[in-house]
């Protein structure tokens, strides 16, 4: 299937914040603002409170806790670990809409949600998302191996043995990729239950239609989404490296993987992606449940209050394995 040319990517009339990354001859890149959040564990008024814990201060990570403010007496809450998206280029998990997203779902689907801030390529190109993705889950880990010393949210309120991760767009990438390496782990008391991806973001070398449609998109046109992958992948790698496109070689890790559920929208410019990778899952005898909604666009849960209502619904319902 031909694909666009660089010329006519360059004349995308897409207004998407994306397409204001710059780059510089040194490799670095200047990234367009986004306003951030700061966390809520000081607000009397707040029904969901968050909290930011350092991760690695080697390389400047960090979480962000949120928990509702009200909490049951008797029973703990799952704990989902959450990636951000942004194309492993851009965004924080301090970013107003991710902040927001978390507190809304935190409060739809009562759990402990913990955000990533992950290291940002081209600064530092992938494995390091996944690298910091897979630290986040040993963390819990420690939390759950020594309470007396652990995160007193976690210790108190989560529940080790309902956890999951879960991420939207290259956050979704990042569960994925994160939870194949997760088999290999020794990870009791902690056990991640299921893979929550919203929205996927893989790609590959050969055009889907869903990407040739998004010359113009307003979220990810096909320039933009081109410049995330050059950015991210390992220097020199092409689309279909295995971090891009996980369908080209199949991991024998992916048996192992728990249970999935994969969400789209059809306006995705990914959409193509997302069922190739549900028809992977399916093959190779995952468990999956995978929904496609009519209409939308990429990152649609950060800006329809309604999309993502219907989302946290998905999620709750997946979380209490009544999907």
């Amino acid at each position: 299937m031909g694909g666009l040319s660089s010329e006519e990517n360059a004349s995308s009339k897409s207004t998407s914040i994306l397409l204001q990354i710059v780059e510089h001859s040194d490799g670095s890149v200047s990234r367009p603002f986004v306003p951030i959040s700061a966390p809520s564990d000081d607000r009397p008024d707040a029904t969901v409170l968050s909290k930011d814990v350092p991760l690695n201060p080697t390389h400047n990570t960090w979480l962000r806790i949120y928990r509702p403010s009200v909490l049951p007496l008797a029973t703990k809450l799952p704990v989902v670990i959450y990636f951000h998206g942004g194309g492993f280029v851009v965004f924080s998990a301090a970013s107003t809409f991710y902040h927001g997203l978390c507190e809304a779902m935190t409060g739809a689907i009562s759990a402990l949600v913990v955000s990533l801030e992950y290291r940002l390529a081209p600064e530092h190109r992938l494995p390091a998302a996944y690298e910091d993705a897979v630290e986040t889950v040993l963390w819990i880990q420690s939390q759950a191996r020594d309470p007396a010393a652990g995160e007193p949210w976690l210790v108190r309120h989560g529940d080790f043995s309902r956890c999951f991760l879960m991420g939207s767009s290259s956050g979704a990438n990042m569960a994925y990729h994160a939870g194949l390496l997760a088999t290999a782990l020794e990870l009791l008391p902690l056990q991640l239950l299921g893979l929550i991806l919203h929205q996927p973001y893989f790609g590959g070398v050969e055009r889907t239609p869903s990407e040739i449609r998004s010359e113009d998109d307003p979220i990810l046109p096909l320039q933009a989404n081109d410049t995330l992958w050059r950015l991210a992948l390992p220097k020199g790698a092409e689309r279909d490296h295995e971090f891009c496109n996980p369908v080209v070689a199949v991991p024998p890790e992916l048996r192992h993987l728990p249970r999935c559920l994969v969400k789209g929208c059809e306006g995705d410019p990914l959409v193509d992606r997302q069922r190739e990778f549900v028809r992977m899952l399916e093959r190779e005898g995952a468990s999956v449940v995978a929904r496609v909604d009519q209409g939308g666009f990429h990152s649609v849960e950060l800006l329809d209050p309604i999309r993502a209502d219907s989302l946290f619904s998905e999620v709750r319902r997946f979380i209490c394995n009544d999907l």
